[in-house]
């Protein structure tokens, strides 16, 4: 093993607060809305370390079992998640009507109000376990109905290893083969989203304006989630871990696998939010430099086209371009790349260097 394993409760938890996955804790397959009763309640500008769980290795046409199915790939019990284990055996859900995600949360912000923005900064995200898995199952994925080739599902065990002071995944170029594949970790959460309004708990997989199972890789460590809040208290929620992920996500999922996330909270109120980035109807992020709106749609086509308005709007009321000249820029000078093709509502997002704009007069007050 490569790392130490984050059992529950071992090792350093950072945030203000600590937020284990616990039965009590988690949703297993739909997302918290109005009606939830949130599992911790914490001050604006706090931090929480949440523990995740991948739902790789838990799933049913894995065994629901993860002691067999992971200590089948090598993997000592002593290296399998105690809280993974309980998950599986203490909660259920429906295979056709739910989707596959456990969700840590939700958490209520003290003072967060519809019209806000719940601004989420991604503090550490440290792996809990030393493997994860890729899965292509049938139905799903860019080539659904072209992969997999055999009548069951495909889950690919992927070991992780230590080079040069790095993490990569690994991967054999045949089965049973000596040769590997290496390529670079990049942790992030998939799924990061606040409660949707009304009583009923969204399916896990499809994201959309409550943000959800959005797959944006650009989510690492020092990155920023804002997300419009819909209804008091925010009600955030995290999920979906991912050691690495290319965009587009194509397989169906990229390398799943366990983490410990510690994120910040804050709650920007609706004037500074339309101060410094106009409307903001979805989820926006910020990082490594850039700005990036969304676009959310069944069709890819539309999802391409919502993309490009969230982005005019948002460089017309955050630097006071008139619409041509920027849609002009966004034509020169930003890469809208696909987030993910495989979760029923495809992901496009727009990448607006800020750099670009420092000549521009800023609003007052950024947030």
């Amino acid at each position: 093993m490569t790392a130490p394993v984050l059992q529950p409760g071992r090792g350093e938890t950072p945030g203000d607060h600590y937020l284990p996955a616990t039965p009590g804790t988690v949703q297993w397959g739909r997302l918290p809305c109005a009606a939830d009763a949130p599992v911790l309640t914490i001050a604006p500008g706090r931090s929480v370390t949440f523990d995740t769980v991948s739902h790789e290795g838990i799933l049913e046409d894995q065994g629901k079992d993860p002691v067999a199915y992971f200590t089948g790939h090598g993997v000592p019990r002593e290296a399998v998640l105690d809280d993974a284990i309980e998950i599986a055996r203490e909660l259920a859900r429906d295979p056709v009507a739910d989707g596959p995600h456990v969700v840590t949360g939700p958490v209520r912000v003290e003072g967060a109000r519809p019209g806000d923005l719940l601004r989420i900064t991604v503090e550490r995200l440290v792996p809990r376990v030393p493997y994860g898995v890729i899965s292509n199952r049938h139905g799903k994925g860019a080539l659904a109905g072209e992969l997999p080739r055999g009548e069951g599902n495909v889950s690919v065990f992927c070991p992780v290893a230590e080079r040069d002071g790095r993490l990569v995944g690994t991967l054999p170029v045949s089965d049973g083969g000596p040769r590997v594949v290496e390529f670079p970790l990049a942790p992030f959460l998939g799924t990061m989203g606040v409660a949707v309004a009304g009583d009923a708990r969204p399916h896990s997989v499809p994201p959309g304006d409550h943000g959800g199972n959005i797959d944006i890789n650009l989510l690492v460590e020092g990155a920023v989630l804002y997300l419009p809040v819909q209804v008091d208290g925010a009600l955030a929620y995290v999920g979906d871990p991912h050691f690495a992920q290319g965009d587009g996500e194509v397989a169906l999922t990229a390398l799943e696998a366990s983490l410990r996330a510690t994120l910040r909270f804050d709650v920007v109120p609706r004037a500074r939010a339309l101060a410094a980035f106009g409307e903001v109807t979805g989820p926006l992020v910020r990082a490594g430099g850039y700005l990036v709106p969304t676009g959310m749609d069944q069709d890819l086509d539309e999802a391409m086209r919502r993309a490009v308005r969230a982005a005019i709007a948002l460089v017309r009321a955050r630097w006071g371009l008139d619409e041509h000249l920027a849609y002009a820029y966004l034509s020169a000078a930003t890469d809208f790349d696909i987030s993910q093709v495989v979760d029923v509502v495809c992901g496009v997002h727009a990448r607006i260097r800020e750099a670009d704009f420092d000549a521009v007069v800023l609003p007052e007050q950024d947030a």
